[in-house]
């Protein structure tokens, strides 16, 4: 499978280096040109381009840049393609956003209105770990769990759940993309390790402003 990245940061190169270790071709973006990631090709045997470039390139594009330039992200390039949104709300980095501080909207919203003709899944609020599976350890080790997964379309979400499997995440079905405000910032599952019985638990059981009559989610289950 072909990845194109969108953002070169810390989640942006870790889940490349996995991907490539997995036998995927991975192209690499940022604003400032490829010539600045020469280092990073060099070092896991990615392809680096624009963020244009990388959204054409990709079979599926990981949006991992900071949500405040979530309007930088190619419109074309990614039309009909299965978008990846890893961003998250900070807003001492991103600047307030209105809607965002009143609930009116989730972080993935702001991208799905950017990206209308996309099918978008939201996921990857950390980065992977070295107790990934994908490093043949234990796929639930110490500082390392799975990762909750909503979207609108279930073909979408089936086939990012299969990519990171291969990545060493177990994703947990967090029904649709509104429900992504459970695990946003300053919620009991942001960032949280904790294994996969105890993540849907604590997904299931978080309030969701924006559903106030509660989309239903499969019942917590052992696996």
């Amino acid at each position: 499978m072909q990845v194109g990245i969108i953002g070169a940061g810390s989640l942006a190169r870790a889940v490349a280096a996995v991907a490539i270790n997995q036998g995927h071709d991975v192209m690499v973006s940022n604003t400032r040109g490829p010539e600045t990631l020469f280092s990073l090709v060099e070092s896991i045997g990615c392809t680096a381009g624009t963020p244009e470039e990388a959204a054409a390139f990709g079979d599926i594009a990981l949006v991992a840049i900071p949500l405040k330039a979530y309007h930088t992200v190619p419109v074309a390039q990614v039309e009909g393609k299965i978008v990846l949104d890893a961003t998250n709300y900070h807003p001492e980095r991103d600047g307030h956003i209105d809607e965002l501080d009143r609930d009116e909207i989730t972080t993935s919203d702001l991208v799905a209105r950017h990206l209308p003709n996309r099918r978008l899944s939201r996921r990857l609020t950390r980065s992977p770990l070295p107790t990934s599976r994908a490093t043949d350890c234990p796929r639930v080790g110490p500082g390392e769990g799975p990762s909750p997964s909503p979207g609108d379309d279930a073909v979408a979400k089936k086939v990012v759940a299969e990519l990171l499997d291969e990545l060493g995440y177990d994703t947990v079905d967090a029904g649709p993309l509104v429900e992504g405000r459970r695990f946003q910032k300053n919620t009991p599952a942001y960032c949280i390790p904790m294994d996969f019985r105890g993540l849907q638990a604590t997904v299931y059981n978080t309030f969701n402003p924006l559903a106030p009559r509660r989309t239903p989610l499969a019942a917590p289950d052992a696996r």
